[in-house]
């Protein structure tokens, strides 16, 4: 899994699942939809000068992380058993990981796509800021889903069973988009409930990277780092599970990310031993 036998990024190009609007007709719908599931009351709004900011910011960024990319060596794979079951299965999971990683966990995606046709779907916040996610995990050759547990919950989660039955597999940044830090959301556990879709803890862990002054410490790796991914054992809640008994199945996959994170970091730290 660590490569795939061809260049990576000789294809990444835009790409996008649905045509791009282009009439003013379109553009209200597509404003009324994101309204409804989290946006109204933005003090942002998607001028023309805006869009051509998120235009530029995505080309420099998909830009950005194909030179990256291809620089990276993964070292270990811990679980990786689990993680060909997923990729290879034609039943849907929930993976989860911290934002922290989500540089990381778009390159797992992207290779996972490339090689075996699968997947990914993604929930990115309605808001402005979601605009360039959005844009860039379609041109990983993902769905996406725009909203979140907390606005639009029903349009999201009606969504959600959506992609699940066409056999999307829904990455979550469970601790995402605005924290706090390593602290797994109930509405996770909420979706993996409802549609009766195990979730699956995943963590990464470098040997030199760029840590942002933000509140996920948002990690960028350096050229030529070397990646541990690390992957848990799928996580399914009983069918019928009340929803005032979710707490502990959300504690559990937070202590599975978080241990998972710490067995990856243990492998760097072995080598610096020896």
């Amino acid at each position: 899994m660590a490569s795939s036998g061809h260049d990576q990024s000789a294809s990444f190009r835009v790409s996008y699942n649905e045509p791009v609007d282009t009439t003013e007709q379109q553009r209200k719908a597509e404003e009324a939809d994101l309204a409804s599931r989290g946006r109204a009351g933005t003090t942002r709004q998607r001028t023309a000068a805006r869009r051509l900011y998120h235009f530029l910011g995505l080309a420099l960024l998909k830009f950005c992380i194909r030179v990256l990319w291809r620089t990276y060596r993964v070292e270990k794979i811990i679980g990786a058993n689990i993680a060909r079951r997923i990729q290879y299965s034609e039943t849907p999971y929930a993976p989860c990981l911290w934002h922290q990683h989500l540089i990381l966990g778009a390159m797992l995606i992207y290779r996972w796509n490339r090689e075996s046709g699968y997947k990914p779907c993604f929930v990115i916040s309605a808001s402005v800021d979601g605009d360039v996610p959005s844009k860039l995990a379609e041109d990983l050759g993902g769905r996406v889903i725009r909203g979140s547990s907390n606005h639009g919950g029903a349009k999201v989660l009606r969504d959600m069973k959506r992609m699940f039955r066409d056999g999307y597999s829904i990455f979550t940044t469970a601790d995402g988009p605005s924290g706090p830090n390593r602290i797994f959301k109930e509405g996770v556990p909420l979706m993996s409930r409802v549609t009766n879709v195990p979730m699956v803890p995943i963590a990464f862990a470098v040997d030199r990277a760029w840590y942002l002054n933000r509140w996920d410490s948002f990690m960028i790796p350096k050229p030529f780092a070397r990646v541990v991914m690390a992957f848990g054992e799928p996580v399914s809640i009983p069918k019928g599970t009340p929803v005032r008994e979710l707490e502990p199945w959300r504690i559990k996959m937070e202590n599975a990310i978080n241990e998972l994170s710490e067995l990856s970091k243990q492998v760097f730290e072995a080598k610096m031993e020896q």
